[in-house]
């Protein structure tokens, strides 16, 4: 096996790399590209044809052991180099992301499917993390206490955590590993990364570009395969001092419990399940392209994508003829043609749920306005869909759909549509859309998510606590909140006295 994850024949779509050594098979352990032990290695194939696009390494879990065994051993290091060395680095690193843009959306667009246009999006939103970290590096700062002791001196500071465990997801493969890593070493800590299997190439190239950037051997590894061995183990260690993951609900509270024996720092960004919410003041057109935007990005492949749009009833029919129309306009394809607003979804099992939630809807009384099947073209393509007069009782008004699927329901009152909305053991974001200043006030404080957006739909960045309530989710990714959740407190109190 070699470096380049060869395939034979090659995915014709390849010969469009600029830069070869971006495309790698092999983890990355210590500053190295290792094989699997036992020349084991899975594929990885491009959603919207079902083509090999690559060949990658299917590490073990005493290699998930050497990746661990690196990281604690380049901690102490890391930790005490100064933070504007730290920063240099990571700078130098969003940097080689910018410059290799078109290389790591191509990568990214034919192990996940999603619109070329996204991936370039996705690549510019990920290495945004890296220099907005690479400035919170030096505003860790010391916190004096007025002293409540005679003859003492007290303060605090904060001081990294220690080596650390990152398990990403397969719909955002670059921008959920910047966000997390990005913070851990900027803060001091070392990461041990798997990234889905789904999509191993984006994380790869980051790794190929870190070492280009001078991030040292054994600060950033790259561990793929077998996610229940590799992240069992990393749950299991007690050298790795937190575990930061973006994915399920259902596979988050199982991480957590496989943490709590090693008593680990836990940062979760897990499901979600939106309302969005149009009143009748708002501007029709300009709601109807928050809910295109909010519903339909990513394939609706998205925690953060619209579940449940509820619509005030004077404004019903029209809002839904016209979004109708939207929905049925949008261009359906392969990623790499710039035409392609929606692309296929990730894989059969995320087809085979977005079918079950729209035939579920149907059969209790919901109408398929637009869409309700499957690209006969395109087999992992499921159109995009409108349901109209879903039943409360539907799954998709309870369950995060994750496909192109919009669900509208109409309500009649400020207090009826809350209720609804906040009926959810979810709470990550929530959209409002109304003119009015004074509802967009009462709406922020009553709903009960971690993020409200109001007439907008992009909301997150460097410098965004982004995280949800409940089950949605534990702590923040983003601004300097993201930072602390890699960082201990430590309390220092000299006596002064002569």
């Amino acid at each position: 096996m070699t470096l380049q994850a060869p395939c034979n024949p090659p995915h014709p779509a390849l010969g469009g790399l600029s830069d070869r050594a971006l495309l790698r098979g092999l983890g990355y352990i210590d500053g190295a590209w290792v094989a699997a032990a036992d020349a084991s290695d899975f594929t990885v194939t491009d959603p919207a044809t079902g083509a090999l696009v690559a060949r990658v390494a299917w590490l073990s879990g005493a290699q998930t052991d050497l990746a661990i065994a690196a990281a604690t051993r380049a901690f102490p290091v890391w930790r005490d180099r100064l933070p504007q060395d730290r920063a240099r680095i990571l700078t130098r690193w969003a940097a080689l992301m910018l410059e290799a843009k078109a290389d790591l959306a191509l990568l990214m667009t034919l192990e996940q499917g999603k619109p070329l246009a996204e991936s370039l999006g996705e690549i510019d939103y990920a290495a945004s993390f890296l220099d907005w970290y690479a400035g919170e590096a030096l505003r860790s700062n010391a916190e004096g206490i007025t002293s409540h002791l005679p003859n003492a001196e007290m303060f605090v500071r904060r001081e990294a955590l220690g080596p650390v465990g990152v398990v990403t997801p397969w719909n955002f493969p670059s921008a959920m590993i910047t966000r997390k890593v990005a913070a851990a070493l900027a803060a001091g800590c070392t990461a041990v990364v798997h990234p889905s299997s789904e999509t191993p190439l984006s994380a790869l190239a980051l790794a190929e570009l870190a070492e280009r950037a001078g991030v040292p051997a054994g600060v950033f590894n790259v561990v793929t395969g077998d996610a229940a061995e590799i992240v069992g183990r990393m749950c299991a260690d007690d050298r790795l001092r937190a575990m930061s993951f973006t994915g399920s609900t259902e596979i988050g509270k199982l991480i957590a419990s496989q943490c709590a024996p090693t008593m680990k720092r836990l940062v979760m960004e897990l499901g979600g399940h939106a309302p969005l919410i149009i009143f009748e003041d708002a501007d029709l057109d300009r709601a109807v392209q928050i809910a295109v935007d909010a519903k339909f990005a990513t394939s609706g492949q998205d925690c953060l994508a619209a579940n449940r749009i509820y619509v005030a009833r004077p404004i019903l029919a029209e809002f839904s003829r016209r979004f109708g129309a939207r929905i049925a306009a949008l261009r359906v394809g392969n990623g790499l043609d710039p035409a392609t607003e929606v692309g296929p979804l990730m894989h059969a099992r995320a087809l085979a749920k977005v079918a079950a939630q729209v035939m579920d809807a149907v059969t209790k009384g919901a109408t398929v306005a637009v869409g309700g099947k499957v690209d006969p073209n395109l087999p992992l393509i499921y159109l995009p869909t409108l349901l109209l007069n879903v039943p409360e009782d539907a799954l998709i008004l309870r369950e995060e759909t994750f496909g192109p699927v919009a669900a509208v329901i109409g309500f009649d009152t400020e207090a009826e549509v809350i209720s609804r909305a906040n009926a959810t053991p979810y709470g990550l974001v929530a959209y409002v859309v109304t003119r009015d200043g004074a509802r967009q006030l009462r709406l922020s404080r009553a709903l009960d998510f971690g993020m409200i957006a109001v007439n907008r739909v992009k909301i997150t960045g460097g410098p965004v606590p982004f995280g949800g309530w409940k089950h949605s989710g534990l702590g923040r990714e983003g601004s300097r909140h993201g930072l602390e959740a890699f960082t201990e407190l430590k309390y220092i109190c000299i006596d002064t006295a002569a």
